[in-house]
């Protein structure tokens, strides 16, 4: 019998290293790739940018702006604006229509529902077949590749990845196209070979009842040989901690063994990292981050020792970047990629194969290295809360408080609000103080219509409380809080502001602390 066992356990090894080899000859073109734009990434993003202007020179965003004559990185700077999502929603909304040849010269039929502007709760972002393909995917695949590359005697892909997104309904807008989360449009389009990589079949991920898919998830991988996970944080620990009570186990890996791998994204890992390694303890764990939006993929992990992110940069996206101090200016100046300088916070400003022109994403970014670019995210460029992937925005915010205020005659002075992070077994939350002039009769009545309003605004809020958020917490303030706070820090009167959302605790709880004396 143990002769047995030793040829059994010999064939499976076997096996696992045919698969690595195999893997190894198919990505060892596109990591040669990779090193190249490494080696050469001014060269290569101003191809990328040529490129993109030659395919859309006659569509009408192309003949507007003369794209057949700008051939240089600094007239495309010069000549076109920094756009927002509100400047090409009209554009956007007749692609989605089915006009052709607005932004981009593919048909594109599906896109990403993503949360709304100042004046809109959803916004509709186009994913185009060349950035479906050529950036999200092909995103996709360079983790395995790099992966591969750094650890060649690892099991991950002999066996399946869990793959968990957002909201995975899609929609049709009418005949001409389709829309939901991007890990729906993703699903929707994964060739059949990767989906015998994954686990569960899209029918369940696609699912669009949040507790049921959950539950059905949990049935049909437990007794999966799951390697690998992918997807956000905050939403696998709610995944996590189902499987451990229905399997009775003390930690993944007991319901798991070969679990190796877990590719994040979407939200900071830093106030998770704890909980996941006291739920994943075993020390062949590893961990590798992604910067995937609906507007593209951007950068991964190449490096784990390293937290940063290398800025992939032949995707078909071209990069600027915005000084935070040129924020807010009529005529604000992006650096090229040759000019930007390590340990400053710029605002993220794309290019891209989906038509997306000089398009400012919303997100702020350090470069912690310029040989090879390699970058965190810092934070976004409006006061928000992202700590789950909900995206509030202030705008949000003060709305659904006006909101509130209306149906229950109270009369808001000052407020500020942070997340509550996960606890072992608990869903999230926010967390609100808010100074009245006048209070409500009753808090608890203006809590919950305060959390439905800001529902009604915020589609990323609204899917995430069916998953991972409780219904926000409200703490209301003595009166004069905020002042005193202000005056402690030197900063009362003048241009000095109270943050009124931040995406972690440290302002929220100095509030706290100060009101309790």
């Amino acid at each position: 019998r143990d002769l047995r066992m030793s040829r059994g356990l010999g064939d499976v090894y076997k096996r696992q290293a045919f698969i690595n080899s195999i893997l190894s000859i198919f990505t060892q073109k596109r990591l040669a790739q990779i090193d190249f734009f490494k080696a050469n990434p001014i060269k290569v993003q101003r191809d990328t940018l040529q490129e993109l202007l030659t395919l859309a020179a006659n569509t009408e965003y192309g003949r507007k702006y003369h794209f057949n004559t700008i051939l240089t990185a600094e007239q495309y700077r010069e000549r076109l604006p920094i756009v927002h999502y509100e400047d090409i929603r009209d554009l956007v909304l007749r692609t989605m229509e089915g006009q052709n040849n607005l932004l981009w010269p593919e048909e594109i039929k599906w896109f990403a529902k993503s949360s709304g502007t100042t004046d809109a709760k959803s916004k509709f972002i186009p994913v185009s077949p060349s950035v479906l393909e050529n950036c999200h995917f092909r995103g996709g695949k360079d983790v395995i590749a790099i992966f591969n590359r750094l650890y060649p005697e690892a099991q991950v892909f002999s066996g399946k990845t869990l793959a968990l997104g957002g909201s995975s309904e899609v929609s049709k807008s009418n005949s001409h196209c389709q829309y939901g989360d991007l890990s729906a449009i993703m699903i929707s389009n994964t060739p059949f070979w990767a989906n015998m990589m994954k686990t569960p079949d899209s029918s369940i991920m696609l699912m669009s009842n949040w507790e049921e898919k959950i539950e059905k998830i949990c049935e049909t991988t437990i007794k999966e040989d799951v390697r690998c996970l992918a997807g956000v944080p905050s939403w696998f620990l709610t995944v996590i901690h189902k499987i451990l009570e229905k399997t009775g186990k003390n930690n993944l890996h007991e319901v798991w063994p070969n679990l190796e791998l877990f590719i994040h994204g979407g939200i900071s890992f830093i106030p998770y990292r704890e909980q996941y390694k006291r739920l994943l303890p075993d020390p062949k764990m590893k961990y590798l981050e992604t910067y995937n939006a609906s507007e593209g993929f951007f950068g991964l992990q190449d490096d784990p020792e390293d937290a940063s992110m290398l800025l992939m940069l032949d995707y078909g996206v071209y990069y600027e970047f915005l000084p935070m101090s040129e924020l807010g200016k009529t005529k604000p100046r992006t650096l090229l990629l040759e000019e930007v300088e390590t340990g400053v916070n710029y605002a993220l400003i794309i290019t891209t194969n989906g038509g997306l022109w000089r398009y400012m994403i919303g997100d702020t970014i350090q470069f912690t290295s310029v040989k090879p670019y390699k970058f965190r995210i810092t934070g976004r460029t409006k006061l928000f809360i992202n700590a789950f992937g909900e995206e509030l925005i202030i705008d949000n915010a003060t709305e659904a408080l006006k909101r509130a205020c209306a149906e229950t005659g109270a009369d808001v002075y000052e407020f500020t609000a942070a997340p509550v992070f996960m606890e072992e077994g608990k869903k999230g939350a926010h967390e609100w103080l808010i100074e009245f002039n006048t209070p409500p009769a009753d808090p608890e009545y203006f809590a919950g219509i305060l959390d439905q309003e800001l529902q009604k605004l915020n589609s990323d809020y609204e899917a995430k409380r069916l998953l991972s958020l409780e219904r926000l917490r409200l703490h209301i303030a003595r009166p004069g809080l905020f002042n005193d706070w202000l005056k402690e820090k030197g900063k009362l009167g003048g241009q000095h502001k109270v943050p009124r959302l931040w995406n972690d605790r440290t302002h929220l709880e100095e509030l706290l602390l100060l009101d309790r004396k």
